[in-house]
């Protein structure tokens, strides 16, 4: 296994159910997902500083146990509305196509962001690359 650098990378799951974390994970680790889209919002509301190029991240299960780490090769903040294809095939969920990706990330930021969800909301855009999988 290869050594993790310090100070030691942040550890997240994608989604905001259990449910969620493991199917999404289950796309990063069959190689369909290599991007995910966040709310500029809830970075803000949180006091989170946004994700950077080369930062390494563990990706926790449902049941928050490590199960990957990605690193980040690409940051794009846009709003919601200029998101385009490529960046929701990359997401890898459903179709893969942007009227999914718009439907589904919709309806997730009215359920699960603080601050909910507008057209011309900013969305931090990130892709990554799978560079660990136990």
């Amino acid at each position: 296994m290869p050594a993790l650098p310090e100070p030691l990378p942040g550890a997240w799951s994608f989604g905001a159910t259990a449910e969620q974390a493991d199917e999404l994970l289950a796309l990063v680790l069959g190689g369909s997902k290599t991007g995910t889209a966040s709310s500029a919002w809830d970075y803000a509301v949180e006091g989170e500083p946004l994700p950077a190029v080369g930062e390494l991240s563990v990706i926790l299960d449902g049941a928050a146990e490590p199960r990957a780490v990605v690193q980040t090769v690409a940051v794009t903040v846009v709003p919601f509305n200029e998101v385009d294809e490529s960046h929701a095939f990359a997401e890898g969920e459903g179709d893969r196509s942007l009227a999914h990706w718009r439907r589904v990330h919709e309806n997730f930021w009215r359920e699960h962001s603080a601050r909910g969800f507008a057209p011309d909301m900013l969305v931090v855009c990130e892709r990554f690359e799978l560079i660990y999988r136990p």
